[in-house]
């Protein structure tokens, strides 16, 4: 079997193992804080970061909710990094955002966080915050979920299905998912170009 059909194929494996019903849940998270007026805080590292930014747009377009990614800030991301360290980088400006019960963090994140292996301390402190506050907590995780999976409210884990690929299902996953949530019918409330195009064509 070639790379790119054990690929595709894991890949067709995770859809299998995925739970709907994870999903629903974190979709109804998300109509509750848009209709009590809440902020929606997409938090992630790395390529997760840039998963963030991408569905930052969506579910401002498409869901109608505000929305940010603190890693879009890159001039305040880098200089608090610079001067107050990695690992409080998101609760910090969590903080500055007046971060409050209405809100919610999603999180995008491979493993979750976990203090204790020093891996993503940054999820883990925003985390605590979020729950300091009484914001909801949403994620997308692999592995095992880590922290975020343990304190979340509604949480969609992508699971293993080879060892060596968690970290690029993780990532790919959290694209399918997220665009899963943006169309859903009960928080989708504007449509996409394409299929506004292919629908006025059909008319």
């Amino acid at each position: 079997m070639s790379y790119s059909a054990q690929h595709l194929k894991e890949t067709a494996e995770i859809v299998s193992k995925l739970n709907p019903d994870d999903c629903e849940r974190c979709v109804r998270e998300l109509v509750a804080v848009r209709a009590r007026g809440g902020r929606l805080f997409i938090l992630g590292v790395g390529g997760s970061a840039a998963n963030a930014s991408h569905a930052v747009n969506d579910f401002r377009k498409i869901g109608g909710l505000e929305c940010y990614a603190p890693t879009d800030n890159v001039s305040e991301l880098t200089a608090r990094t610079n001067d107050e360290g990695w690992a409080t980088v998101f609760a910090e400006w969590l903080r500055g955002s007046r971060l409050r019960k209405e809100d919610a963090l999603l999180i995008f994140s491979v493993g979750g966080g976990n203090l204790e292996k020093n891996v993503s301390p940054n999820l883990v402190l925003a985390l605590q915050l979020a729950k300091q506050v009484g914001a909801r907590v949403i994620g997308i995780v692999g592995k095992d979920g880590g922290y975020t999976a343990k304190v979340a409210d509604a949480c969609v884990i992508v699971p293993v299905v080879n060892a060596n690929n968690i970290t690029p299902h993780s990532e790919a996953f959290q694209a399918v998912i997220w665009h899963l949530f943006v169309s859903h019918p009960d928080l989708k409330v504007n449509q996409t170009k394409w299929e506004s195009v292919v629908g006025k064509a059909e008319k």
